[in-house]
């Protein structure tokens, strides 16, 4: 039994092989994810259980060899802020719009808080720069900006005496990181006397008047003037986004096309935006009785899926179906929101559509679109490398930026993270196409982040507990908390009181600007609303960004 004993002895000559890195990374990630799994209170720790069982792994003496666990590390860092670019990306550009530039300054605000925070307890109290770091990386739950900042200070050659302060720091702040979003809106919640159930109707009548949902009337001609006119003269803007799918003309149905001409007593089924469909409604004439979709005939409605490369990035108005297909696209699915079909609607890998028409026609449009299952649940791993590489280039890149006493590199967190967002939003690039099914964009989410902080932990183990107890553990934990409470409970109450926010928004703008899932997880359920996440959702990509540039930005001005 030597040989399975070696793997567990400090010093032993099996430690730093392969088989003992893959041992000890595989044992550390399995013990972290089944600690953090565990709820008190209704909150668990999730991913970050793998720090704290990676430091447990450290204390006790088990080591990975320093090529091996910086290679781990960094590989898992790019994976983890790649995989978080590919999935933000698409919405980053449009967060910045409307109520999102609000929240995006508000989320912008606690980011340069908590950096003042830091500062001041890195000058006034006195805690070294590295250890500062850490603490600011750990309450704001933020793996990437720790990474960047751990970056920067290896560019920087600083000493093996001060580098593993801030994992050490990291992991004393992040318990408190999580819980004290979490306790922030609790007192927000009882200082505002906020109902959680009336905010909820607020913001679900705030979403449908900013989101039309999409509908299906049935509609009778009996305006004189629409008789004879073709469908493509009717005066219904095109960018309303209502569509003439079906048409019912003396008792025979037919595919509705640009070309179909109307005739006062005909049937027409609509689609489109619900306040769009009254309008249309005045101008043909009056809802009818008889629903086309429940007549009998060989006209039917089927999804159908865009996988072909020839299709992507065309307008639904160029593809013609119409006309050469007999064919009608009503509405076009996108990331499980439905999208009224306007002349600005371009299709992206993955769309689901809408067509309406006889099985040859639907058969046309699905054999010019693709509708390939497999294609759209088999990652494409070209385009997942080249973006990795593009990122690992950019990282590397000094860039000059003014008034800054150095070149600032991005970084193995940053770079990846911008490309990544970039050529999400972008979609496609000649062959490659850069679409990533959510189930394996989760696992390499879950697997990078589970190296990453696995090596952390490792590496922070052997003084993790000496600082804890005979240092200064539980100072930093109490500024650690300084951290974490000032920048939120302030602008928590700008927010309320200035910006007039419904109070589930507050709570996703709260939980996404320190970058804290499992707040999110705990507001969404204790409001029954997806009001947390829209908010999330919207200042997550800009607040991820801030961190990691943040951090290297206090390394390069201070150290």
């Amino acid at each position: 039994m030597e040989w399975l004993t070696s793997l567990f002895t400090p010093g032993s000559p099996a430690q730093g092989s392969a088989a003992q890195s893959m041992w000890l990374l595989g044992l550390v990630i399995a013990t972290g994810l089944a600690l953090g799994s565990v709820k008190v209170f209704g909150i668990s720790l999730g991913v970050a259980g793998v720090l704290f069982a990676g430091i447990a792994a450290g204390h006790f003496g088990l080591r990975l060899s320093p090529e091996v666990l910086e290679f781990a590390r960094e590989f898992g860092l790019i994976l983890f802020v790649y995989t978080i670019g590919i999935q933000v990306g698409p919405g980053f550009f449009a967060s910045l719009r409307r109520q999102g530039l609000k929240l995006n300054a508000l989320a912008a605000s606690v980011v340069l808080l908590g950096v003042l925070t830091a500062l001041i307890i890195h000058f006034v109290a006195g805690v070294d720069l590295p250890a500062a770091l850490g603490l600011l990386t750990g309450a704001t739950t933020n793996t990437p900006s720790l990474a960047a900042a751990q970056q920067a200070m290896r560019d920087k050659a600083i000493s093996d005496a001060l580098y593993p302060l801030a994992g050490l720091g990291y992991a004393l702040a992040y318990p408190f990181g999580v819980l004290g979003v979490i306790l922030a809106m609790l007192l927000l919640r009882r200082l505002f006397r906020v109902d959680v159930a009336e905010e909820g109707k607020v913001f679900l009548q705030a979403q449908g008047t900013q989101k039309p949902t999409l509908g299906a009337m049935n509609l009778e001609v009996r305006n004189p003037n629409c008789d004879g006119l073709s469908l493509k003269r009717l005066p219904i803007p095109a960018d309303s986004g209502v569509v003439i799918s079906r048409v019912l003309h003396q008792g025979v149905m037919r595919v509705a096309t640009p070309e179909t001409s109307l005739a006062v007593g005909d049937t027409v089924l609509a689609v489109g935006p619900r306040e769009q469909l009254d309008a249309a409604r005045i101008v043909l004439g009056t809802e009818s009785e008889v629903d086309l979709e429940d007549l009998p005939g060989p006209i039917t409605a089927q999804k159908v899926i865009v996988t072909n490369k020839q299709a992507l990035g065309k307008q639904i108005s160029a593809l013609d179906f119409g006309r050469r297909h007999g064919a009608a696209i009503t509405r076009v699915i996108r990331a499980d929101i439905e999208l009224p079909v306007g002349p600005e609607v371009e299709l992206q890998f993955g769309d689901r559509l809408v067509v309406v028409g006889e099985p040859h026609s639907i058969e046309a449009a699905r054999a010019e679109l693709g509708d390939s299952a497999n294609a759209l649940n088999h990652p494409m791993l070209v385009p997942v490398f080249v973006g990795i590489a593009l990122g690992v280039v950019l990282g590397t890149m000094p860039i000059q930026i003014p008034f800054a006493p150095a070149p600032v590199k991005l970084g193995l967190a940053g770079g990846p993270l911008l490309v990544a967002i970039v050529l999400s939003r972008i979609g496609r690039i000649g062959p490659l196409i850069w679409y990533m099914p959510s189930s394996a964009n989760f696992v390499l989410r879950e697997v990078g982040i589970s190296l990453f902080l696995a090596c952390v932990g490792l590496r922070s183990g052997s003084g993790f507990v000496a600082t804890l107890t005979e240092g200064d553990g539980l100072r930093w934990i109490l500024l650690a908390a300084a951290i974490t409470a000032i920048p939120v409970l302030i602008v928590g109450v700008v927010a309320r009181l200035v910006f007039k926010l419904n109070y589930l928004s507050v709570c996703g703008l709260l939980a996404g600007s320190m970058t804290d899932p499992p707040a999110l997880a705990f507001a969404s359920s204790a409001s029954g609303s997806e009001g947390p996440s829209v908010a999330y959702a919207t200042v997550y990509p800009l607040t991820m960004f801030l961190r990691v540039l943040s951090a290297q930005f206090l390394v390069l001005y201070l150290l």
